[in-house]
Formats: structure tokens, C-alpha cells, sequence
């Protein structure tokens, strides 16, 4: 593993421990030398996760679509920046150069770009580990709607395992280590396991 692509806000959020935390994950890839692969902007948690991991000398790339350049202020010290046409350019190419992916708190955005690369996996479009930092429970509610898509049989476990979800960068990124993705969903055969 060489690159991780984290998906958060632009912006910082109502506590402190969401930018404290963002900043402890950008440490904590710098010190793996992992490649961070983000959004490319300096606001928000984006700007917290990129500085931190620019502060300990480690790699940044930025994918940036050319019409948000203005509204998020492209971040001026990344070790790349890469500019792209839409936001669907954005995520193919954050996809592409990410061995891995980790959600930090954020709003819609940050689910979409999560659950697309969550639905990719399931589909066997990639086998990389994905994952959410839960942040001072932020994402407990998400935790239990999986439980309940699983519950009512709208997820196998087999996909469920793919949630993978801490409270620590040290505990998510260990988790990556050991990660083995579960076999292509298909609808061919009876066996629904």
C-alpha cells in the first residue's frame, strides 16, 4: 500500500476533535509514508489532513475539477495538483491513484464519494480496503444503518465486512493491512453467501 485517498468536509465542523483528528490522520500517513490522494483544497478538514501531512514531509496529490478551483482555493503547497473537468473526472482519478480510502466526517459529498467507491468494491471494480474514521461517534448512525441493511437482507456479510470503521488512524490504517476483499457480487448462482 502507497497511497490513501481520504474523502472529508471542506469544512472544519462544529468541534475542534474533527480538525485535531483530520491533522492526527495526516501525521499518521506521513510517518507510513502513504501518499495522501485528497480533494486538492487548503479549506475545511481537506486543508487540516493535507497540511498535517505536508508539515511532516510527506506526499500530497490534489484532484481538483477546474470549476471548483476558485470556490475551495486550491491548496498552493501540494507535492501535486492535478485539475480535472467534472467531479466525476475527480473520483475516477482519485480511484485510480488510491490503494486505499478512508471517510473522515463530512456532509453529502463526502457520503456520495464514499458510497460509489463502497459500491465499486462490491461490484469488483477494485479489491482496495475503504473505511470511516469515527470521530466522536459521528458516524454511529451510519454503523447502525449497515447493521440494518444487513438485518433486512439487503446486504450480505460478506459486504458488510468491507465497512471497515475506528476511531484512531493508527486502528483504520492496521485494519487496511490485514484487509482481504470478499468475492464479486453476482446474481449467477443460488448460493447467496
Amino acid at each position: 500500500m502507497k497511497s490513501i485517498a481520504v474523502f472529508c468536509g471542506s469544512s472544519i465542523g462544529a468541534s475542534p476533535v474533527y480538525q485535531e483528528s483530520a491533522a492526527a490522520l495526516g501525521r499518521e500517513l506521513a510517518r507510513r509514508q502513504l501518499t495522501l490522494i485528497y480533494g486538492g483544497a487548503n479549506v475545511g478538514l481537506m486543508g487540516a489532513v493535507a497540511d498535517a501531512v505536508l508539515e511532516q514531509g510527506g506526499r500530497v496529490i490534489g484532484v481538483l475539477p477546474e470549476f471548483l478551483q476558485k470556490r475551495e482555493i486550491a491548496h498552493p503547497g501540494l507535492t501535486e495538483l492535478i485539475m480535472v473537468d467534472s467531479m466525476h473526472s475527480r473520483k475516477a482519478k482519485m480511484a485510480e491513484l488510491a490503494d486505499g480510502f478512508i471517510a473522515l466526517p463530512g456532509g453529502p459529498g463526502t457520503m456520495e464519494e464514499y458510497f460509489e467507491i463502497f459500491t465499486w468494491g462490491q461490484l469488483g471494480l477494485h479489491d482496495k480496503p475503504l473505511g470511516v474514521l469515527n470521530i466522536d461517534h459521528y458516524y454511529d448512525p451510519l454503523v447502525a444503518l449497515f447493521a440494518t441493511m444487513e438485518r433486512e437482507q439487503f446486504m450480505l456479510a460478506k459486504y458488510r465486512s468491507m465497512f471497515l470503521t475506528d476511531t484512531t488512524p493508527v486502528g483504520i490504517l492496521d485494519q487496511f493491512a490485514g484487509y482481504a476483499a470478499p468475492a464479486v457480487k453476482t446474481y449467477l448462482t443460488e448460493d447467496r453467501t
